[in-house]
């Protein structure tokens, strides 16, 4: 079908059309999906090209960002003498990532995805130079609320415009893209953050304020020509509230952004988690009034937060679509996915490095590498899965696999966690981990995918990515409270008398921690202490790993060559056509009933 025949077709738009139509299925379709089903139809195969290569870009210089900052966090905290709240800082960051998902994708589907993109964007600046001003840990922290917004509005825009122009048999491979980088930037990142933990450590946040945006103006450009073609053609839907005043549009945000929604679940989870990272070292520990005050006021948001949603007068577009929940292939693809970052947050992150530094005596270069072996593994199987998927056109199997393998790896690392083990053997357990890892996260993301119509894509990618998020934040939190708890009292207990005048000092930073050589009665002492700590997080992430096989199990096995989600315009893997609602699919439509 010709460009000029598919125009024809399509309704045109004006500034008094109403914020939904209804697709063929009777689903209400708000403006921003209306908007990206509009720009779709105006994709040449070279934009598309030229788009797919701008968030190539893009991923390239995030994944060396996510790479050089994530280890110079054990410098900035230890800078601050708050070495021990790497955790709280990492908690928070996972909590607001996992929050910030689901409204961002409301921005995506209520503004547009170009739109989105420039907010994020945005977000993600100002993060950066926040933490590059950090006066003390309060300031750092805090932060992280931009980073967390920014980062991960790219990151899951990312995914949902590979959504949005991919049919499902490659929307795997399509999804590994931004994540290929990993394959170059993981024997860079080290190299790059060991130049700035001998010199200004801030420099490694703020020069992401420049090299981002600049690398992301080539998908930041095909977006926004691509969409004044749209609105040159008169596919493109005005925004309703263009007409209204201030107090109306302001109201109509409030609604469909679904704010109270967001507070709700970000008070919950927030309130809930960094206590537990907190509670060991309050005055009073656990019996802080402040703490449990936090606690009770948590719990009571979590329970209030699916009244809220499940009350279609006061929020009639919930932040998570609530038929989702509804869907089998959906709640256990979730399941999984939290189970999988819990455990990978108990394990790899955040105390791995630390450990490696201290009990291990690595530096800092070679830390990096073999704290970042998962990435690189991960991406190579997730690369490889991705295309045995376009051409077997099923994703189960794998995934199971890829669980089984995770869950040995982790078991692997609890086995050769003690000092005695070669360098050797803590890499190949980071190759086994990454491989199952790579093996089963694309996998399950493609399944919730796949159970969802093309009008839920965005909320059904968003909930997956922060369920995901959450059980990293859960992961985290544990640690953080495991950490805590054991390495001060284990600290008292093995250090010298003389040393344990410097308990805080040596708690506090892990530089401090290192300046003690090796052999010494202190240093072992240290080594003592992290190591019989790390053992039990491992304990822990390997029962963690329990659940997530019955989750893929509960998954369906799709035939993705008989799903049909109905993706209109130029897409990958429809040959070069565009296509009309419907087209998509080759074989007959597949009902998701579960």
């Amino acid at each position: 079908m010709k460009s000029t025949d598919l125009e024809s077709t399509v309704p045109r738009f004006n500034g008094n059309d109403t914020v939904s139509s209804a697709g063929s299925e009777g689903v209400i379709l708000q403006t921003g999906v209306q908007r990206v089903e509009a720009v779709a139809k105006t994709w040449t195969r070279r934009a598309l090209y030229v788009a797919y290569a701008g968030i190539f870009l893009m991923a390239f210089c995030t994944s060396i960002d996510i790479q050089v900052t994530s280890l110079l966090a054990f410098y900035a905290t230890s800078s601050f003498s708050s070495h021990s709240l790497l955790s709280t800082v990492g908690v928070v960051g996972s909590v607001l990532m996992a929050v910030v998902q689901p409204p961002m994708a409301k921005v995506a589907d209520v503004f547009g995805r170009t739109e989105a993109f420039a907010i994020s964007m945005l977000f993600y600046i100002l993060g950066y130079i926040q933490m590059a001003a950090s006066k003390d840990i309060s300031t750092y922290a805090s932060a992280q609320i931009f980073y967390a917004a920014g980062s991960t509005g790219l990151r899951i825009l990312q995914q949902i415009f590979i959504a949005d122009t991919s049919d499902l048999l490659n929307r795997a491979l399509l999804s590994s893209l931004p994540d290929t980088p990993f394959l170059i930037t993981v024997w860079v990142g080290p190299e790059i953050a060991e130049h700035f933990t001998t010199g200004p450590w801030r420099w490694g946040y703020a020069m992401w304020t420049i090299i981002t945006p600049v690398l992301s103006l080539p998908l930041f450009i095909a977006l926004c020509v691509n969409q004044r073609k749209a609105s040159k053609a008169g596919l493109l839907p005005e925004y309703p509230w263009k007409a209204q005043g201030v107090v109306s549009f302001l109201k109509s945000l409030w609604t469909e952004l679904d704010i109270m929604g967001v507070l709700l679940l970000v008070a919950a989870f927030s309130l809930l988690l960094v206590p537990l990272t907190l509670g060991g070292q309050a005055v009073g520990k656990w019996k802080n009034p402040s703490i449990i005050a936090a606690i009770v006021i948590g719990g009571v948001c979590l329970i209030l937060f699916p009244l809220w949603e499940m009350w279609k007068k006061a929020a009639p577009t919930p932040l998570l679509t609530l038929r989702l929940f509804k869907n089998r292939t959906v709640i256990a693809g979730c399941v999984l996915g939290f189970f999988y970052f819990m455990a990978y947050y108990l394990s790899l992150q955040p105390y791995f490095y630390s450990y490696l530094m201290v009990a291990r005596n690595t530096g800092s270069v070679a830390a990096g590498h073999i704290t970042l072996t998962f990435s690189f593994a991960s991406t190579v199987s997730s690369v490889i899965i991705s295309l045995v998927i376009k051409y077997t056109k099923h994703y189960k199997y794998y995934m199971i696999g890829g669980i089984l393998i995770y869950m040995l790896g982790i078991g692997l690392m609890l086995r050769y966690r003690n000092i005695d083990s070669s360098n050797a053997q803590i890499i190949w357990t980071q190759i086994i981990v990454g491989i199952g890892g790579g093996m089963l996260n694309v996998p399950a993301q493609l399944g919730v995918q796949a159970a969802s119509l093309h009008q839920e894509v965005a909320a059904a990618t968003a909930l997956f990515l922060t369920i995901v998020s959450i059980g990293g934040a859960v992961g985290s939190a544990v640690s953080g409270a495991i950490w805590s708890h054991n390495i001060q009292n284990k600290l008292m207990l093995y250090l010298p008398e003389a040393a344990k005048a410097n308990m805080t000092m040596i708690y506090g930073s892990a530089v401090v921690a290192t300046s003690y050589p090796m052999g010494s009665p202190e240093r072992t002492a240290i080594i003592k202490s992290y190591d019989e700590t790390m053992r039990i997080l491992l304990i822990i992430a390997v029962c963690v790993c329990i659940p997530m096989l019955p989750a893929g199990l509960c998954m369906t096995n799709y035939k993705l060559d008989e799903v049909d989600q109905r993706v209109e315009g130029v897409v990958f893997g429809s040959a070069g056509k565009k296509v009309a609602r419907g087209e998509s699919g080759t074989r007959e439509v597949v009902e998701r009933k579960e």
